[in-house]
C-alpha cells in the first residue's frame, strides 16, 4: 500500500456505491449466494474456497450439502468419508478442521452457526477471513472482509499500486476498515461486491481495466500502472515433483481403496524414496492417515 494520505471519503463512498452498483448485475450465481442459503453453507463454502477456485469447490460443495446439510450431519460423520468427499480440493486438513468445527459448533451452539465474530473466531479452522466473512455473507451483518482480491482492489482503486506487500500491512488493515460502510446491508453488499470485482476484473496478471466499474477512479490507473514494487518479495509455488503433489498422490490412491495399502504400493506416488517417506510421516503426523501393524495405510475410520 502507497504510505501517501488516504483518500478522500467522497473518493471511498463513490468507489464503494458504484461497486455495489456493478455488483446487482455481475455477481455470479453461485449457490451459496441465493437468498436461501443457510450460515452453514456459507462457512463450508469458505473454508472449501481457501486456495481453490470456484470451479473446483462448486461440485464438492453441492455434493457436501447433499450428505452433510448441517454441522450435527457432518459432526458424526467417519473421517474417511470426509476426506473421500474432499476429493481433489487440496489442502485436506481444512476437511478434518470442518469436521472438527461441525462438533464444535453442535457441543457449543446447540448446532446453530454463530453469528458472533468472536465465536465465530474461536472455532476450530475459523481464522479472522473466515469469521468476517460468515458474519457478512450468511447473516448480512457489517464485517471487514479482506481476501487476496479485497487487498488488490483497494491497492489499486485506493492505493495507488499493483499489489499490496506480501502480507497485510496496518496500513492495509485501517484503509480497508475505513472504506467498509456503516450500515449492515451496505456493509454484507460492498463485501461480495469488491471481492468479485477483484475475482472477475481487477485480476492479478490481467485487469480488465477497460471493463471496471471504477476505472476513472483508480489511483493505480491514474498513475501509468506502476509495476509491482513487492515483486522480487513474491515466492512463487511450483506444484511439479514437490511434497504437495506427492501427498496428494498418497491420499488420491487412498481415498480410491476400500482396503489398507501396503508401503510398496505407495512408492510410485513421487520420484525419490526419502520424500515419499517423509510425506507419508506428515500425513500420519496431520492425521490424515493411518499405519497399521502390517505397515500397510489408509484413511481414519
Amino acid at each position: 500500500m502507497s504510505t501517501t494520505a488516504p483518500p478522500a471519503p467522497e473518493t471511498t463512498d463513490e468507489l464503494v456505491e458504484r461497486v455495489t452498483d456493478w455488483f446487482s448485475g455481475a455477481a455470479r450465481d453461485l449457490p451459496w449466494r441465493r437468498p436461501d442459503r443457510t450460515p452453514w453453507q456459507v462457512l463450508v463454502s469458505e473454508v472449501m474456497l481457501q486456495q481453490t477456485p470456484v470451479v473446483r469447490v462448486e461440485p464438492v460443495w453441492r455434493e457436501w450439502m447433499r450428505r452433510w446439510p448441517a454441522p450435527a450431519d457432518l459432526a458424526t460423520a467417519p473421517t474417511a468419508e470426509v476426506l473421500r468427499a474432499w476429493d481433489r480440493l487440496g489442502y485436506p486438513r481444512r476437511a478434518l478442521r470442518l469436521a472438527d468445527c461441525a462438533r464444535a459448533i453442535v457441543e457449543r451452539h446447540d448446532g446453530a452457526v454463530p453469528d458472533d465474530e468472536e465465536a465465530l473466531r474461536a472455532l476450530p479452522g475459523v481464522g479472522e477471513y473466515t469469521a468476517a466473512a460468515v458474519r457478512a455473507f450468511a447473516f448480512g451483518r457489517r464485517a471487514v472482509v479482506v481476501d487476496t482480491n479485497v487487498r488488490r482492489v483497494l491497492a489499486r482503486s485506493l492505493g495507488g499500486t499493483a499489489l499490496g506487500a506480501p502480507s497485510p500491512t496496518a496500513a492495509e488493515r485501517a484503509l480497508a476498515a475505513a472504506a467498509v460502510p456503516a450500515d449492515d446491508a451496505t456493509a454484507a453488499r460492498w463485501a461480495a461486491a469488491s471481492m468479485e470485482l477483484g475475482a472477475l476484473v481487477c485480476t492479478a496478471r490481467a485487469p480488465r481495466c477497460h471493463a471496471c466499474p471504477v476505472a476513472d477512479l483508480c489511483a493505480w490507473r491514474a498513475a501509468g500502472h506502476p509495476p509491482d514494487a513487492h515483486a522480487h518479495r513474491r515466492r512463487t509455488q511450483a506444484w511439479h515433483g514437490t511434497d504437495r503433489q506427492v501427498r496428494g498422490r498418497v491420499m488420491a490412491a487412498l481415498r480410491a481403496s476400500d482396503a489398507p495399502v501396503p508401503r510398496a504400493l505407495l512408492a510410485d506416488s513421487g520420484p525419490d524414496p526419502v520424500q515419499v517417506e517423509r510425506c507419508l510421516a506428515g500425513l500420519v503426523e496431520d492425521g490424515l492417515i493411518e499405519q497399521d501393524d502390517a505397515d500397510r495405510f489408509h484413511l481414519p475410520a
